[in-house]
């Protein structure tokens, strides 16, 4: 790690001290400039969202003045139906892997995988000098680093509410303590040199949280007082009115159908909601049923909750999972992974038969205490049938009162603008409507409408004390990962094809004067056809033999006198024929893949005639 950096850390109580372009950029203002990155204005601050707009994850925020950047958060996203074999989904780097150098350190606002998930992979690109979070993150954060072994190219600084970090010489950041659906989440406030910037992070107003630490809003509104110049605001739950009920609202509800459950109780949900986990151990603990905690997430955050505090209860309130089948069912509690129908997840196994430990039993209880992400509601719904089938009473639903988000809704967000009073507004974290409704709401509650944009990926936003606008564009797509690494776009195109059309194989050798050797091999995987495959054999044999026939002069060539085969233009030649012909007769456009066997060169024949000895010139004489 460098040295020099001018970095200090102190407490302060009472003072404020496949890659893809992106979009257009849809704005409130009324006339935008668009400024090459080079022609930017050096004296304005530049906030540069690489992810999390327009779209739910991959949560990516740069902030740059002159030749320094802090960023803030580095989250993932999980892929589509659409994304075959991928794991996961971050956003495109390529802007902070050009200016790695410019980069001072890191904030983290809290721990859930969308903030959080994407920094392990973004330090085997470039380093982090430092990186500054809550001690839940920092902890699940390091975890992550050593598995990825790159622990050793950033360090790692927990801080605690109210305290005040300096990154590089422009940047002061004040960690605000808020409420959310994971303990130890921040709203942050960055002073720079042209004011205050605000940024909300994840949250909701609790006014009765599980774990007593209260959101700090007094601080934001001394923030308020003396001046904010512009507040970055979650928007997720813009769309709807009044205000997020507590995490309390759960407590009575899942303790109701834990006491009616006859059987055995199974509970699912986000292994970081580490309010929901430790309201489902009390209720275990008060009900006198074992607790049986079942993923691999679910298991390392329960044990670091506890090692900070924020989840409390005794060791014999545990039972390992090999105890299970020893547990009377009626005293047993199984907490476990899998609230999204996640493929690989403990509870998507416990619904097809496949796990090694559990099988649903009639009379068992599931709890899903957890609502669909975006996009995961299909999966999310065939593991509750699945569920069903098997005879589980499955409790899942809004109607059921068994889960809150952990986002604010119309009137928390309200509350936000009217503590801070920026001077400009960006909303962030949420889909375009979602933005939209916000920008509405700041625009009502006093913000003039030029002093509010919405903007998307990649877009930059260049802030002085006078003016806000999108001065351009970065690139910024995204990058597919799978368990080799980032998957390029070509890889994930074959796959697409694979899954919708299939793959046909051809092979084939061909000797010097442009022949068939012998009959091409044909197979297909995954490819319906009502074409018999005897008639699509004979109609590949045609189409190789009409193909060199017609093209063979074009392929070879003459040099020091001996006769050459371009052999590269006579594959290409021959797939293009393939090609159309597949894509003809069998309506669809299977992955070709095509082996194609040359001849060895043949080797040159050299004669010399043999010189006869003078004795044998005359023996032969004689």
């Amino acid at each position: 790690m460098s040295n020099n950096l001018n970095q200090s850390v102190t407490t302060k109580k009472t003072a404020i001290s496949l890659k893809a372009k992106s979009k257009p950029n849809k704005t409130m203002n009324k006339i935008i400039t668009k400024k090459s990155s080079k022609q930017q204005n050096q004296d304005a601050l530049r906030i540069i969202p690489l992810g999390g707009l327009h779209e739910i994850g991959k949560n990516t925020c740069v902030f740059e003045y002159n030749d320094e950047i802090v960023l803030l958060d580095a989250g993932l996203a999980f892929p589509t139906d659409e994304m075959h074999g991928i794991n996961i989904v971050l956003p495109d780097m390529a802007y902070l892997r050009e200016n790695s150098h410019k980069i001072k350190g890191m904030i983290v606002t809290h721990g859930h995988e969308d903030h959080i998930g994407g920094i392990a992979y973004h330090l085997k690109q470039f380093d982090i000098p430092i990186i500054y979070g809550p001690r839940l993150a920092m902890t699940l954060l390091q975890d992550k680093l050593e598995e990825a072994g790159v622990s050793e190219r950033t360090n790692l600084k927990s801080v605690v509410p109210r305290e005040t970090v300096r990154i590089g010489e422009y940047f002061s950041v004040e960690f605000i303590r808020n409420t959310h659906s994971i303990a130890d989440s921040f709203s942050v406030a960055i002073t720079t040199p042209l004011g205050v910037i605000v940024h909300s992070g994840d949250f909701k107003v609790d006014h009765t949280p599980v774990d007593g630490e209260y959101f700090d809003l007094q601080r934001l509104a001394e923030y308020g007082e003396q001046g904010v110049l512009c507040l970055l605001s979650d928007s997720t739950n813009a769309e709807v009115p009044g205000h997020t009920p507590s995490e309390r609202a759960v407590y009575p509800n899942l303790e109701r159908i834990f006491s009616q459950a006859e059987g055995r109780v199974m509970v699912t949900t986000f292994a970081s909601s580490v309010h929901r986990v430790n309201m489902i151990l009390d209720i275990a603990q008060k009900l006198q049923r074992k607790v049986v905690v079942v993923g691999r997430s679910m298991l390392n955050v329960i044990a670091h909750a506890r090692n900070l505090g924020y989840i409390k209860c005794p060791d014999d309130l545990f039972e390992p999972l090999r105890s299970l089948s020893r547990l009377p069912d009626e005293k047993t509690l199984i907490l476990t992974t899998g609230s999204q129908g996640e493929p690989l997840s403990a509870m998507t196994r416990i619904s097809k038969g496949e796990h090694r430990h559990i099988r649903v039993k009639e009379g068992d209880t599931i709890v899903f205490s957890a609502n669909p992400i975006p996009g995961n509601t299909i999966a999310v719904v065939n593991t509750i049938d699945r569920l069903m089938m098997q005879g589980a009473k499955v409790v899942y639903g809004k109607q059921q009162g068994i889960h809150v988000s952990g986002h604010g809704a119309q009137e928390d967000h309200k509350l936000m603008l009217a503590l801070t009073k920026p001077q400009f507004f960006v909303p962030v974290h949420g889909e375009h409507r979602m933005l939209v409704k916000h920008s509405q709401m700041a625009q009502a509650m006093g913000i003039p409408q030029e002093n509010t944009v919405i903007i998307d990926n990649g877009d930059i936003i260049e802030l002085s004390t006078e003016s806000i606008q999108v001065a351009g564009q970065v690139e910024s797509g995204i990058e597919l990962v799978d368990r080799a690494g980032i998957v390029q776009d070509t890889i994930m195109k074959e796959r697409q094809q694979l899954a919708e059309d299939g793959v046909v194989t051809v092979a084939t050798a061909i000797d010097w004067s442009g022949k068939l050797v012998a009959s091409p091999t044909l197979h297909l995987r995954g490819v319906v056809t009502k074409v018999e495959q005897s008639l699509l054999q004979q109609l590949v044999n045609r189409t190789l033999e009409q193909t060199l026939s017609d093209r063979w002069s074009n392929f070879t060539y003459s040099e020091n006198g001996t006769t050459d085969v371009d052999w590269d233009s006579v594959r290409h030649e021959l797939e293009g024929s393939l090609r159309r012909l597949f894509r003809r007769e069998l309506q669809s456009r299977p992955l070709l893949v095509f082996l194609m066997q040359k001849p060895e060169k043949p080797a040159v024949r050299t004669t010399r005639r043999r010189r006869r000895s003078a004795a044998s010139a005359t023996s032969v004489a004689s």
